[in-house]
């Protein structure tokens, strides 16, 4: 096998354009740096071989006299500049991936077909030897027939290719195109696809986007506002709204500090008012999670403070409740006890008030009463490493204490008054011959309890540290 290797060298050299081939295909995308290196010394032995055989790719193939082996020099003479070519984009575009990432595909593509030209039209000069001015001529003329034909094709092109050099938007950014609101997947030749929150693929067209109102909802990086719309009576005092709505705007911890979020007062008219919260959120992602999360705290503390949202159905007023016997009623732990049972509880609920920054319940600390909130943000923290993580926020309706009062122990997160807080006990002598009794309270309470301890772990435990990628570009990039 070798000495037919060494006797016929174009015959070797089409083995290495068909290793070549099936290298690139079976080697796997993850390794990319491989692939490179395979194709780089790939071509280095073929235009040794060719070389080192007078196959100049300068110049016409030899043999003149010999029509088949002239064939297959010259066929080998025109793989090198296409080999060359492919060898020479893959290249640049490992080196423009790293720098621009995904967003610059456009221009690698075009670059690569530029190169690709270059490379036909040297291989005509040199190794075929035809006038290469001729070939451009008739070359121009079908570009303008085909351009003509292609025009809008051709806008959509030249739009993708201003849109990746002035990127108004990039790979993974949540924009709106027109009103069309998704992530960027992919910006080809062709159009833009988004992936909208519904999970559908939307297809825009780059000449469609160039001229349309683009609005970015990722720049500034990490920062994406958020609203939530509450309507309530024009009845309700101002102040007492706007302090209930800020309390449950400090309940949500993904709001960001910075830029603050803030209450303000949208609309009035004799109908009702409106006020709206706002603020920024870090991912995306979040905003439906904390729409929906910003809702139902206004809806709590705004309750808390009796204040309720507007309704154009209105019903016969209730009855006025006490304020631990209207607890007890929206509680979803004691929200199944009878009538007659709940307003026994709220006669043996003491109420409790704690300033901002005090401690409610102390970390290891086992409770003897159970603590129900009544209006206010209570936090609460864990130890992660020895430095406080806080790990969520609490609001009206929500109980403290829960461990002490099932199993005589503590959970290891200290609960505190964010804002000033109203809170009501009831102690465990009263409370737990009620749970032995109403099975369906204890089990619910079981379950909090279940998952406050689950949160608290998966926040405290350790996380395995990943080893940093290395590879022959990394390699390559620190030698540079």
């Amino acid at each position: 096998m070798l000495s037919l290797l060494t006797e016929h060298p174009l015959f070797s050299a089409l083995i290495l354009i068909l290793l070549d081939l099936g290298l690139w295909r079976l080697i796997s995308s993850r390794g990319s740096e491989w692939k490179l290196l395979v194709r780089v010394l790939i071509f280095a032995l073929f235009s040794i071989v060719l070389f080192n055989e007078g196959l100049n790719p300068m110049e016409p193939a030899p043999w003149a006299d010999n029509v088949p082996l002239h064939l297959a020099a010259t066929g080998l003479q025109i793989g090198w500049w296409l080999f060359g070519a492919r060898t020479l984009t893959v290249l640049i575009g490992a080196v423009m991936m790293q720098r621009v990432g995904h967003t610059g595909r456009l221009l690698q593509d075009l670059l690569g077909a530029v190169i690709f030209l270059i490379a036909i039209i040297a291989a005509l000069a040199y190794v075929l030897d035809l006038p290469v001015k001729g070939v451009l001529a008739t070359s121009g003329a079908l570009a303008i027939i085909v351009g003509l034909a292609l025009q809008s094709t051709l806008s959509d092109v030249f739009s993708g290719i201003v849109l990746n050099t002035t990127k108004p938007y990039q790979l993974d950014d949540w924009i709106s195109i027109d009103g069309t609101e998704g992530r960027v997947t992919d910006i080809d030749w062709r159009a833009t696809r988004l992936q909208t929150s519904q999970g559908s693929m939307a297809v825009i067209p780059n000449s469609l986007a160039a001229k349309a109102k683009i609005i970015n909802f990722s720049r500034p990086s990490n920062m994406f506002g958020v609203s939530v719309s509450v309507p309530v009576s024009p009845h309700a005092r101002p102040s007492s709204v706007i302090e209930a709505l800020e309390r449950a705007m400090q309940g949500c911890r993904q709001l960001l500090d910075t830029p603050a979020p803030s209450v303000s007062l949208k609309s009035s008219a004799s109908g009702g008012a409106e006020y709206e919260i706002s603020g920024f959120v870090a991912s995306m992602g979040e905003k439906r999670v904390v729409r929906n999360q910003l809702f139902d705290l206004a809806y709590r503390h705004l309750q808390a403070s009796g204040v309720n949202l507007l309704s154009s159905n209105e019903t016969n007023a209730a009855p006025q409740l006490s304020r631990p016997r209207a607890l007890l009623e929206s509680s979803p732990i004691f929200s199944t006890l009878r009538e007659e049972e709940k307003d026994t509880f709220s006669q043996n609920m003491t109420l409790q008030t704690f300033r901002a920054g005090e401690t409610i319940l102390a970390g290891g600390e086992v409770s003897d009463h159970l603590f129900i909130i009544e209006s206010g943000v209570v936090s609460v923290t864990l130890k992660r490493h020895g430095a406080p993580l806080e790990s969520g926020r609490m609001g009206p309706g929500e109980v403290i204490g829960e461990a002490g009062i099932l199993s005589d122990t503590a959970l290891p997160a200290d609960f505190s008054a964010k804002t000033f807080c109203a809170l009501y006990r009831i102690e465990k002598s009263y409370l737990k011959p009620c749970l032995d009794a109403r099975h369906d309270i204890h089990d619910a309470m079981q379950a909090l309890l279940d998952f406050r301890l689950h949160k608290a772990q998966s926040l405290t435990e350790e996380t395995p540290v990943v080893a940093p990628k290395r590879g022959f570009l990394q390699w390559l990039r620190n030698r540079v």
